[in-house]
């Protein structure tokens, strides 16, 4: 719940969600209860914006829904907007590109900075007193002209809050980093991985690349359970940013700030310098790199034998795309065959292990969009995800899953102490309303769903999923799963991993893209420190990362997570967002063309259609389906017509022609045919 609630004064204090009609609620319902939540009229939002933390007043209960009025503005979620600049009556406004922006805002002469009307510009509110009146504002930025992929990009990053530039003093550290290099004595206190055989996986057009992993088969077990049988060394081998991003420092605030860097179709925001991310950091091959390391002894089952943490040296040999790796796990002959073919084997039995333990199969159809010089799409493809892709997956969350445990304070300790403090990726339990509605959902598709204590069993959602591949209505349930599960997010406070079933879980393996990843690689180090020598006579250097006593150190984690999870959103928020404008721009240019689609989704006013190949989803209207009269039935999620008796459901497949595109609104109109 995001509220407080004072039943003497009918005051109620929460976040405030904003409609695109400028119509605004506050949630003070749950699950099936949320139509509870007061509705607050466009003259009662009082310059409340969406997103904002708000005091409301509950007006006198009618027979209609509970009505209320924005009494205070406790802290504010955005004030800077992109959009155009237009004129009316010799007056200079901007007309924003966020829907949930329900007014235009208002720039004097002075505080144009040169802008021109039709360029599109990036504005701050600076004065908004009476709600009576349009808001105040100056550019901070110009974009350039609409509709060109600059443009375009650009505001998508800085209306989600991401400068495309970093700042000078993080540039400037970078580069001093990047000009001192990698010295001799950068290797003391490292295990030395130089002479095993080290190598990359990822994607082809990848220029960062922040883990490797090592590989060797051991001599067979001497000893104890399993005696006589081949055991594997498997390094993950992570680039070790927290040796060159120091505490408090210009890139350690930088880093902070953004939390993560910024994935938009053509273009990667980075959280760090590219001195360091592409360069100094990224674990190229043929090149000394120092790295953090998880290092596990497993049997022919993947089950951990014994584990190590610790700072080392590594030289990749080998930069494998997933393409070539692919090749590689199956085709005996290729580089490498051997040793990634007894890879992906043990990856497989880590995957059977998980979700026999009860995790959750969320992968979904993801598409890739091929450009022109000018960033227009010219192309959609599907990505394609083979086990070279679930190999690196598998070991990458071995890792994650064996430092979290590592950096979690022993069950049998009382006392808290400095040691007790981490940082978790945790994922809670679904609430039991969206579990039922979730079910609901199902039943009217025609699949028997069962609950337990409220909550569809894991091995049933993973069943059905499974029945799904390939059928037209899958991504639709999978969307309809995922908005069920509660959101990953970064907490001090460990509650486990729902979705993938594990007791304990973190972010280790991403420093150059997360900076939750090098928070956990600083409290590794002083872990490290206040247990052990590492077991080969290496010291390990020690940095503190927050002064001041243990409560003051768990706020501050406190906050780092809050922050990060924040961001997070935003880049997510951010990615999409650029996906959306790609699929209308590819739209734009094929109107009226012919597709095949597949019903995402089903209101009153039409039905949402996915195109099968491009994924670009569009709303064929109600009012433009005229072989009938159509009437939406909400309980099965349907439109029924009433003479013809036609039904439109979720999963349906459809024939449908591009009627308008609205790249502004980010909109594709389609009509059926």
């Amino acid at each position: 719940m995001n509220q407080k609630m004072n039943k003497l004064t009918n005051r109620v204090q929460g976040i405030i969600s904003i409609s695109s009609k400028g119509v605004g609620y506050v949630a003070i319902g749950e699950g099936k209860n949320k139509e509870q939540d007061p509705e607050i009229d466009f003259k009662h939002l009082n310059t409340a914006l969406h997103g904002d933390m708000v005091e409301i007043l509950l007006h006198a209960k009618g027979e209609n829904r509970q009505t209320a009025e924005v009494i205070k503005i406790i802290s504010r979620a955005k004030m800077s907007f992109a959009g155009v600049i237009e004129t009316e009556n010799k007056l200079f406004f901007l007309k924003p590109d966020d829907t949930k922006m329900y007014t235009d805002i208002l720039i004097s002469k002075e505080n144009l900075n040169q802008a021109k009307v039709g360029d599109k510009v990036f504005v701050e509110i600076i004065s908004w007193e009476d709600h009576r009146k349009a808001p105040e504002g100056r550019v901070v930025k110009i974009l350039g002209k609409p509709g060109e992929n600059e443009t375009e990009m650009h505001s998508i990053a800085m209306e989600k809050g991401f400068s495309a530039h970093l700042s000078p003093e993080a540039e400037q550290e970078a580069k001093e980093i990047k000009q001192h290099g990698i010295q001799e004595s950068d290797f003391v206190d490292r295990r030395d991985f130089r002479n095993i055989l080290t190598f990359t996986i990822d994607p082809s057009d990848a220029k960062d690349f922040d883990d490797a992993i090592s590989f060797q088969i051991l001599p067979p077990l001497l000893t104890g359970e399993g005696r006589g049988e081949v055991v594997y060394e498997i390094g993950v081998h992570i680039a070790d940013v927290s040796h060159y991003v120091k505490v408090d420092s210009g890139l350690d605030r930088e880093a902070r700030d953004r939390g993560t860097s910024v994935y938009l179709v053509d273009r990667t925001i980075p959280m760090l310098p590219e001195t360091l991310s592409n360069d100094l950091c990224s674990l190229v091959p043929n090149q000394d790199r120092l790295t953090m390391s998880a290092v596990f002894v497993v049997d022919k089952n993947c089950i951990v034998k014994s584990e190590w943490f610790g700072r080392t040296v590594i030289h990749s040999a080998k930069r494998f795309t997933y393409e070539e790796a692919e090749i590689s796990i199956h085709k005996a002959g290729s580089p490498l065959h051997k040793e990634l073919s007894i890879l992906n084997t043990l990856a497989k039995k880590l995957t059977k292990d998980r979700f026999a333990h009860g995790a959750i199969s969320l992968e979904q159809e993801e598409v890739k969009f091929i450009l022109d010089e000018k960033g227009v799409p010219i192309k959609v493809i599907k990505k394609e995800r083979g086990d070279s892709n679930k190999l690196i997956e598998e070991f990458m969350l071995l890792a994650n899953k064996y430092v979290a445990k590592f950096l979690s304070p022993k069950k049998n300790k009382k006392d808290a102490s400095e040691e007790n403090i981490s940082l978790y990726r945790v994922h809670d339990l679904p609430s039991k309303e969206k579990m039922e509605d979730l079910a609901f959902f199902l039943r009217n598709l025609g699949y028997k769903i069962s609950l337990h204590d409220g909550i569809i069993p894991n091995h049933e959602i993973n069943t059905l999923l499974h029945k799904l591949e390939g059928k037209p209505e899958a991504d639709t349930v999978h969307r309809a799963v995922i908005r069920s599960m509660a959101k990953a997010i970064y907490s001090t406070k460990n509650i486990g991993h729902y979705g993938l079933a594990f007791e304990y879980y973190t972010h280790f393996t991403s420093p150059i893209r997360r900076y939750p990843d090098i928070i956990v690689h600083r409290l590794l180090m002083e872990h490290l420190e206040n247990t052990r020598p590492n077991g080969r006579g290496l010291s390990v250097g020690r940095e503190k990362i927050v002064k001041g006593n243990f409560q003051q150190k768990f706020m501050e984690y406190e906050k780092i997570a809050r922050i990060s999870s924040e961001q997070e959103k935003r880049a997510s928020d951010a990615e999409r967002a650029s996906i959306k404008y790609k699929q209308v721009e590819y739209m734009s240019k094929r109107q009226g063309e012919k597709f095949s689609g597949v019903i995402s989704g089903i209101t009153e006013w039409g039905i949402y259609v996915e195109e099968i190949e491009t994924k670009c989803e569009g709303l064929v209207k109600v009012r433009d389906m005229e072989d009938d009269f159509y009437v939406f039935n909400e309980k099965k999620l349907e439109l029924v017509g009433q003479k013809k008796k036609h039904i439109y459901r979720l999963g349906g497949r459809v024939k449908i022609k591009v009627k308008g595109v609205d790249l502004e609104r980010k909109t594709i109109d389609y009509v059926l045919v």
